[in-house]
Formats: structure tokens, sequence, C-alpha cells
């Protein structure tokens, strides 16, 4: 039996949440690292359309096919999720100071206390369902 089809795609949502917001992670630090390099432009890891995006056309694709509520979705229903990339856009400063330098590093750590905070939600979301998951094996004994 896949994951999948026990959780919906609500398990390899937050599991590619998790790993995008490691990898913006990452780039906000980077931002915040070269704060005194002359000419950095900080940068991030747009990906939420894009998640939205796939989730919405997975549901679309796994019930063109369902025509009973107890019929098993087709694979490759969560393969457009797995997809998922984002990208990293520049976002410099309105007013990049006398080097060039364009991080502000108030809204660096904002950013960065936001991710984590979005980071941490989809770690304790996704331990959640794995108690529940055991719960159900250990009363199913």
């Amino acid at each position: 039996m896949q994951v999948d089809t026990v959780f919906g795609t609500s398990i390899q949502l937050l599991g590619k949440s998790i790993d995008l917001r490691s990898k913006n992670q990452n780039l906000i630090s980077s931002n915040i690292a070269n704060a005194e390099t002359p000419n950095y432009t900080p940068k991030a890891l747009v990906f939420e359309e894009e998640l939205q995006g796939a989730l919405k056309s997975g549901k679309k694709r796994e019930s063109a096919g369902i025509t009973n509520s107890r019929h098993i979705p087709l694979k490759g229903g969560t393969s457009r999720l797995q997809n998922v990339t984002g990208r990293v856009v520049e976002t410099p400063a309105k007013t990049p100071g006398k080097d060039g330098n364009s991080v502000e590093l108030e809204n660096e750590m904002s950013r960065m206390l936001e991710n984590q905070v979005m980071f941490n939600a989809s770690v304790q979301i996704l331990a959640k369902k794995f108690e529940g998951i055991k719960t159900a094996l250990r009363e199913g004994k």
C-alpha cells in the first residue's frame, strides 16, 4: 500500500514544504552572511504558488478518473508535487548601500523567522500524522 493512499497527498506536501523551506533558509543565511559583501544582491526561493498549482492540478487529475469514493486513485497523482523545485529570485533592497550591497538585515532576519516558523509547523504536523498512524496500528492489534 502506498503512503499517499493512506494520507492523500498530505505526507508528500509536508515533506516537499520542509525540503523547500530548508533550501530557502540556506539562501536567507547566505544573504545575512554577505551583508558586508560589496555589490551583493540577496536571494530567496519562491515556491508557494508552484506548490499550490501542483497540488491543485494533482487533485484535478486524481478526481478525474474516480467514479466511486472507494476507488483507489491512480499512481502519479502526486508526481507533480515531487517536481516542484521553486525558483531563486533576487530580492534587492530599494536603496542599496554605497558599496552596492542591497541586503537589509532587519528584512532578512524577519524572513528567516517566518521561514523557520513555517518549517517548524510543517515538521510538527508531519510528526502528528505519523503519531496518528502509530496509534491506529497499536489499536488494530
